[in-house]
């Protein structure tokens, strides 16, 4: 089965230093297939022959391989196809992906909007149990909302623009 992997922390900010290269190297030596990664956030997509713990093996390569314990989200492509589907942002992020935003979630959270949306200016949010999805017109590097999003969230989660979103949709359903 075809699958999507993305990691959250790496090589951010000087940060969770992975090289895309030996990254492959590991899942392919793990036994999964047709192996590719896109740009150096950790992003990997592959065949999954049905290895009995998927989550266990590469939490497992990356600790002893590379010293990182990232956050791991698994997605089959019609599941990641599914939490693309629900946001409302698509034409925007057509427009200009790198102002949309997926913020994928490790399970269903708890959000106080109405605390969120006081910081939103220009930015419009919608929450599903699988994501958070996010435009910020005027940039998120601009956006108080977005830096400080991830309090509000208080569940594991990792961010993708929507031009990677997109990108990552197309690698895995080729």
């Amino acid at each position: 089965m075809r699958k999507i992997l993305l990691l959250r922390g790496v090589n951010v900010g000087g940060t969770g230093k992975l090289p895309m290269a030996g990254f492959r190297q590991m899942l392919t030596d793990l036994g999964l297939g047709d192996v590719q990664t896109y740009i150096q956030s950790g992003n990997a997509v592959f065949d999954d022959p049905g290895l009995p713990d998927l989550t266990g093996a590469i939490a497992g390569g990356l600790k002893a391989g590379f010293g990182l314990s990232p956050a791991l989200f698994f997605y089959p492509a019609p599941a990641f196809d599914a939490i693309i589907a629900q946001s409302p942002f698509a034409e925007a992020g057509a427009a200009d992906g790198a102002k949309v935003f997926v913020y994928f979630l490790d399970r269903p959270a708890m959000i106080d909007m109405t605390a969120l949306q006081t910081l939103a200016t220009s930015e419009r949010l919608h929450l599903t149990d699988q994501a958070l999805h996010l435009q910020a017109p005027d940039g998120v590097g601009r956006s108080v909302l977005a830096e400080k999003l991830p309090r509000f969230l208080k569940v594991a989660h990792t961010a993708r623009n929507w031009n990677t979103v997109r990108t990552l949709s197309q690698m895995v359903n080729r």
